[in-house]
């Protein structure tokens, strides 16, 4: 499967990735072994992003927040956000080669980025922190590289607890998940919900179904239909609008929002119709779910990604980075849910039938259905 993503990913990934820019023009931060010896003055630190920016309130918000976080600690640290307009593929690693000469490290949010290889291997003294994908070469097939650090999680295991906290607290009956493109994190996301809605009703007694709309649903990097409700962009809150509204006139009264700005067109859906909740996405937007002097965020489905970036960049200043493809899950702390008073509107019953059924994730005795792990929701490890 991944020989067939990579072919894919190639195909997507025109001759305008062959983005080669000679020397990026810095002094070599390398030792007479070629080890990194770190970088002792200020980082200069890119961030490439979607269309939706670092202001979308998930997905490269919490990217961002890492970098703030990295630079509170190092203040003669800078970062330049920078917006990829179209979230085009070519555009993307277009956007990275455009600007590789003025940066140390570059942070790259998004499945798109993935054919940064070619820039990083002419450009061996920056190092690139790539976020949700791994990097391909120039043929377009997976590699790793030295001075990328690729990480893609687990959101199959983050979309399993928001699918079960769905299904426990529906009075309808019936629930959704709304996505932006059918990129395989999103894919995740949807299919590890499903599978916690169908673990609630064959382990807790629950009484829901998925309310998927046929005109929305999505197409994955294959070409296999995926099903589920997709906006079709992250960056277009009036269709997202559109779709949760539907949603809502379906009878849907729980929606996950896995959608990046386009989510925030749900939000405002569910803010003006009665009784219905939504669950937010990679970070804790509680305050996003604010409606007068009620709120209607349920809870949010965590992807630890600030934690990781900030990690990445301290092992480059203190010359510790090293490249390689990490996958990243409940193990080591980077899926979850939250769960704290005050940020959830979850019943303590229902919190500890979820803590339950993860503390089975984290050992593996569950493992939700995901894009590429041959399960489906129907059909997974401990249903």
């Amino acid at each position: 499967m991944k020989k067939l993503l990579s072919i894919l990913l190639c195909a997507v990934m025109t001759a305008s990735l062959l983005v080669g820019c000679g020397g990026s023009g810095k002094a070599d931060s390398s030792d007479d072994t070629g080890k990194d010896s770190g970088k002792e003055s200020g980082l200069k630190i890119a961030i490439v992003s979607s269309p939706s920016g670092v202001d979308d309130g998930s997905f490269n918000q919490n990217n961002y927040e890492g970098i703030q976080a990295f630079i509170k600690e190092n203040p003669d640290a800078t970062v330049t956000p920078v917006k990829e307009e179209t979230g085009d593929t070519a555009a993307a690693v277009q956007a990275v080669a455009d600007i590789v000469a003025d940066y140390d490290v570059i942070v790259c949010c998004g499945f798109q980025f993935a054919g940064i290889g070619t820039i990083a291997e002419e450009n061996p003294d920056v190092d690139f922190i790539l976020v949700d994908s791994y990097p391909t070469n120039a043929d377009g097939e997976e590699a790793e590289y030295d001075n990328i650090y690729a990480m893609q999680f687990k959101e199959q295991e983050s979309g399993f607890c928001a699918g079960i906290a769905a299904a426990l607290e529906t009075k309808t009956g019936k629930v959704a998940v709304v996505n932006g493109i059918a990129y395989p994190s999103n894919v995740n996301y949807q299919y590890g919900f499903m599978s916690g809605v169908n673990y609630a009703v064959k382990n807790y007694g629950a009484t829901a179904e998925i309310v998927e709309l046929p005109s929305y649903a999505g197409t994955d990097v294959t070409g296999a239909n995926v099903g589920g409700n997709y906006v079709g962009t992250f960056s277009d809150e009036a269709t997202g609008k559109v779709v949760g509204k539907a949603l809502i006139d379906e009878g849907a009264d729980v929606i996950f929002v896995a959608a990046g700005a386009s989510g925030n067109g749900v939000f405002t859906a569910a803010k003006e119709a009665k009784d219905v909740f939504v669950i937010g996405c990679d970070t804790d937007q509680y305050d996003d779910g604010v409606n007068g002097d009620s709120n209607i965020m349920l809870t949010s489905a965590l992807k630890i990604m600030d934690m990781n970036v900030e990690l990445q960049l301290n092992n480059v200043k203190e010359g510790k980075f090293k490249g390689g493809n990490a996958l990243l899950g409940a193990d080591t702390d980077s899926t979850g849910y939250v769960s704290e008073e005050g940020r959830c509107q979850l019943s303590d019953d229902i919190i500890s039938k979820i803590d339950e059924a993860f503390a089975k994730v984290k050992t593996g005795d569950i493992v939700p259905a995901a894009n590429f792990n041959d399960m489906t929701p129907d059909d997974f490890t401990g249903l």
